[in-house]
């Protein structure tokens, strides 16, 4: 299956540019994680690296056009660089959305043709997309017509039993003509039907070749890689071969990941662990006058000390329903304090 005929790379190549961003721009982002990457999620991201690119989690152009506006776009101005994930597929939709982005202060508009649950497709966006490029295509235009930030796209390599590298070179060189200049690439397939996101997320095999291909032979586009990689020391392999690496759940769980990898990057090194909790506290403080629970934000935080000594104190105290319903952002330095070590509060949780 192919969605381009004769395709005409040198010609394309030609005239296809990184418009809008630096050229380091996406050296390391973190992924739209579904339930996730909320803004608080991102928040305690940018606290584990000053430079990282974060994604909001998918927010459906439903959701914008009909819901409320505010809870799905506000974010803190410490979270920049920030780009906004949607879904959707009429371009006229997208375009609006894309507008509301932008007023928001995104520093970005992702269009998602990645997703491959069965939700997001009975809503006939997601990985389903892949299909019709040409209507991706159109919705790419409609949003580069109607902001003045960057449009990406975030993708598979192919959908289902389409194995063939040509799909994806079709489908990113459709793209890239519509003016699209960046392409984050989850380098596996999407099985629509017959397994779970989870299971999208592990089983189809990952093909890096793919991605490396795409950047040989589209060498004025961004590639950015996704999947499958958990080290910072794999983060720079990578970058040996593609513009820019997405992490997505090892980050999550295991968020000294993303502080190594940032200082792998950017050259500085990683903020000491309590200086981050010391931030995410004075976070905390405010967010609580709001009405936020501390919960919403102490559920981001449960992996920074994976690995390290009294790693599980940390994680039963930031997850404890009685110590969390009292709304004490200080309990995140009593817990800071108990998986150091101290004696009067580790005696007191063990």
């Amino acid at each position: 299956m192919s969605s381009v005929v004769n395709l005409d790379l040198p010609a394309l190549n030609a005239r296809v540019s990184l418009p809008g961003m630096q050229t380091d721009s996406h050296r390391l982002c973190t992924a739209p994680m579904m339930d996730w990457s909320d803004r608080h999620c991102r928040y305690f991201f940018r606290q584990l690296s000053p430079q990282v690119r974060v994604y909001t989690e998918m927010v459906t152009t439903g959701a914008l056009v009909h819901g409320d506006i505010d809870r799905h776009l506000r974010f803190h101005p410490a979270e920049h660089p920030v780009a906004l994930q949607l879904g959707g597929s009429e371009p006229a939709d997208l375009a609006h959305c894309a507008q509301l982005g932008e007023r928001y202060g995104y520093d970005e508009i992702n269009l998602n043709c990645g997703c491959p649950s069965e939700r997001v497709q009975h809503g006939a966006f997601g990985a389903c997309l892949m299909a019709e490029p040409q209507l991706v295509a159109d919705c790419v235009k409609a949003m580069r017509d109607a902001v003045t930030i960057p449009v990406t796209v975030k993708h598979r390599l192919g959908i289902d039993a389409i194995q063939d590298y040509g799909f994806v070179r079709d489908f990113v060189g459709t793209l890239a003509a519509a003016g699209c200049g960046t392409f984050i690439v989850h380098a596996r397939n999407a099985i629509l039907k017959g397994l779970s996101p989870k299971d999208n997320r592990s089983v189809p095999p990952l093909k890096y070749d793919f991605a490396y291909r795409l950047k040989c032979e589209f060498p004025n586009l961004r590639i950015v890689i996704n999947g499958g990689i958990e080290t910072a020391d794999q983060v720079a392999a990578q970058l040996d071969h593609v513009d820019g690496v997405m992490l997505g759940r090892a980050a999550y769980h295991d968020p000294w990941v993303l502080a190594e990898a940032g200082a792998r990057v950017y050259g500085a090194a990683p903020r000491p662990r309590a200086d981050v909790v010391q931030a995410m506290r004075a976070y905390a403080e405010a967010e609580l006058k709001t009405g936020t629970p501390l919960r919403a934000i102490a559920r981001h935080m449960l992996g920074l000390y994976h690995g390290r000594p009294n790693a599980r104190v940390w994680r039963r105290m930031l997850s404890d329903p009685a110590l969390l319903a009292a709304n004490r952002p200080a309990l995140l330095l009593e817990a800071m304090a108990a998986t150091a070590g101290e004696p009067s509060v580790l005696a007191a949780v063990i």
